[in-house]
């Protein structure tokens, strides 16, 4: 749930890019939960559920534990959760942006403020970090559903502004407003999505060396790693050791 980061990268660097399951699972099932909660139970009704539910599918998520989540919706009536962001500057002041869905205000704060002084980040108000950034909408889309050719002429017919073909996914860009009226025309075509999200992409990417590896690593995996914790975004990137 990383985001529009490296972190992918640098996951893969560390030899970690396998996730505990249940805790993706548990992030997928509370976005799930939320997501029914505030709309239609119904994912066709509800472009906020169908989209969580695409990802979960993509993460080989078992269809009953999606069911448990969408049922978790009517049943939990009085967990109420809040959408929160944070903003600060990680090791080496590097810009990050984290998203979370939390039922405790309090206790996500305290934990998100003890990682960052712990690696000798700094974590601000909202704005400190994110004018680095543009918010955009990003849809990915599994390389196997659809030759490229017609990709690129898909997303230019969708309204979409960028469709870039990665090493396994197309990822197409489009103004944040857009996002849902994009994926609409593409689900003409294409029906099995990895993810659609809104994302912040940075404006300038930070050059930091490769021996920073392990201590940024180290601060975004205790990122993840807290359950309320949904997404982060960074504006870093790896440069050569010093």
């Amino acid at each position: 749930m990383a985001g529009h980061s490296h972190w992918a990268g640098i996951k893969h660097k560390k030899g970690k890019a396998d996730k505990l399951r249940a805790n993706l699972f548990s992030k997928l099932s509370r976005e799930i939960t939320v997501a029914a909660k505030l709309g239609d139970k119904d994912p066709d009704m509800n472009a906020r559920l169908r989209s969580a539910i695409q990802a979960a599918r993509s993460a080989n998520m078992p269809k009953e534990n999606i069911k448990r989540a969408i049922d978790k919706s009517s049943t939990n009536t009085n967990e109420n959760y809040d959408s929160l962001r944070y903003e600060g500057f990680g090791p080496d002041k590097i810009a990050v942006i984290i998203e979370t869905l939390t039922n405790n205000k309090n206790r996500t704060a305290s934990s998100i403020r003890t990682i960052f002084q712990k690696y000798e980040g700094v974590l601000g108000t909202q704005g400190s970090a994110s004018h680095n950034f543009n918010q955009i909408g990003v849809i990915k889309i599994d390389k196997k559903e659809i030759q490229e050719e017609e990709m690129l002429e898909l997303a230019i017919n969708s309204g979409a502004d960028e469709c870039i073909s990665q090493d396994e996914i197309y990822e197409i860009q489009c103004e944040k407003s857009k996002i849902y009226n994009v994926k609409k025309e593409i689900e003409k075509k294409i029906k099995n999505f990895i993810s659609t999200e809104i994302e912040w992409k940075p404006l300038i990417e930070k050059e930091v060396n490769d021996n920073k590896i392990d201590t940024i690593s180290d601060f975004m995996e205790a990122l993840e790693n807290n359950e309320d914790v949904q997404k982060i975004y960074t504006n870093l990137k790896f440069g050569t050791e010093k």
